[in-house]
């Protein structure tokens, strides 16, 4: 039930934005969409609620919760990035807004947008494992929290395969692709 609950908040983080956005520029109802971005952030709390009545109700905990504070963590921590990303996109379409950013392509300004990518990751994996760890006291029985545990390997392992992208791009930083010379190139005279 808990994995119905889970697909349900996904779908609704992206309907309850979708419809701020859509009420906020092509409608032109700015108060009603920026009361319905503000929402967005309660569909993560109709989990955290649902999994929180659900543990407190006897369940074991299993695969489905560990699920519920991974996606909790990176929910917060990539939400607003999120929002931006889809608003600066609207009022570029809807309301005459300049291009949507672009991560940078290469050299230095890219290094420094995947460690920041990176630090939103870790402070996903922190709440995420705060949140197990949160549902573990609140069990208070190891036994019915045993696949709990094994979710914090599982978020430090994702933590530990993102910093590849940023290590990648520190120690190689990738560089501006050569212009291709203009027209055909010249050709080489054949001997005779």
């Amino acid at each position: 039930m808990l994995v119905v609950v889970i697909a349900g908040c996904e779908i609704g983080f992206w309907v309850v934005l979708a419809a701020g956005l859509l009420a906020r520029y092509p409608l032109r109802m700015r108060r009603t969409g920026a009361a319905l971005l503000l929402g967005v952030p309660l569909v993560d709390l109709v989990l955290l609620a649902a999994t929180v009545i659900d543990l407190r109700s006897g369940a074991t905990a299993g695969f489905p919760h560990g699920l519920a504070a991974a996606y909790l963590g990176y929910s917060v921590a990539f939400g607003h990035s999120m929002v931006r990303w889809a608003d600066e996109r609207f009022a570029h379409r809807f309301a005459g807004g300049p291009p949507p950013r672009r991560k940078p392509p290469h050299g230095w300004a890219r290094t420094r947008y995947e460690w920041v990518e990176f630090g939103k990751a870790a402070l996903a994996t922190a709440i995420g494992c705060a949140l197990l760890l949160a549902m573990i006291a609140l069990v208070g029985d190891p036994d019915r929290t045993a696949a709990l545990t094994g979710w914090t390997a599982r978020l430090g392992l994702v933590l530990a395969v993102w910093s590849l992208w940023p290590i990648t791009h520190t120690l190689w930083p990738s560089k501006p692709k050569e212009p291709e010379a203009r027209g055909r190139p010249a050709q080489r005279a054949r001997p005779r």
